[in-house]
């Protein structure tokens, strides 16, 4: 395995549930009443949908496209505010795994569904900015986020560091992590149980492994030979 794509906030980061936060900061602003039953039955979307690109969830939740833009925005501000306030922190052992895969002669690329400002805030409030070859979000590759197979893909074709998918290890913490690597055809789709979804779930979605924590994916991909 040459190229591991690792997602971020539940994977390698944890953020304390600031998603479901900010989605509820967002859904108030567009007049979506706490404690309602419309914010339950989208606040049960959101849930089902972590790891999906946040527009495309918005659009889903809210129709037209002024709607869902402003519901991005305010979500996207709402996260930002607590990233600026600490609030999130990498997981135990995530940069340890990470510079581990480095170390071996891996490339590292972190993806997210966040747009790339968030994206953006939480490497610098990590330190996280030069550690990895290549950080990427949905519109980054064309505009689709997970559960289609684009960022797997576009960090295949812009890193250059594996000469075909069956070198390429993807790890997550949600069914469409799952399932958009399972759509760019990498044989390691690992599921970590550090975030949104249980071990049912990933292997429902097509998991080929399934991990306590980010921190174990190295030992992982080393049973798949010394070589990368």
């Amino acid at each position: 395995m040459r190229l591991a794509v690792l997602d971020m906030a539940g994977t390698t980061v944890a953020d304390g549930g600031l998603v479901e936060q900010a989605f509820s900061a967002a859904a108030a602003r567009l007049g979506v009443e706490p404690g309602s039953a419309d914010h339950a039955a989208k606040l049960a979307h959101v849930r089902a949908t972590m790891g999906e690109s946040k527009i495309s969830v918005f659009r889903h939740l809210f129709g037209a496209e002024d709607l869902a833009q402003r519901a991005n925005t305010a979500f996207e501000e709402a996260y930002a505010e607590q990233v600026a306030a600490g609030r999130i922190a990498p997981l135990p052992g995530a940069r340890e795994a990470i510079e581990r895969l480095q170390e071996s002669g891996r490339t590292v690329v972190l993806t997210t569904g966040f747009a790339r400002p968030t994206q953006d805030a939480i490497l610098a409030a990590l330190g996280w900015r030069d550690l990895v070859a290549l950080t990427l979000c949905p519109a980054d590759a064309g505009g689709r986020g997970r559960p289609w197979p684009d960022m797997v893909l576009q960090a295949f074709l812009r890193t250059g560091a594996a000469d075909g998918v069956h070198q390429i290890a993807v790890a997550g913490d949600t069914s469409y992590d799952m399932l958009s690597g399972r759509r760019a055809g990498a044989p390691v789709v690992a599921g970590v149980l550090t975030g949104a979804h249980d071990e049912t779930a990933l292997r429902s979605a097509g998991a080929s492994h399934v991990l306590g924590s980010v921190a174990e994916l190295p030992a992982l991909l080393d049973q798949f030979g010394s070589r990368p």
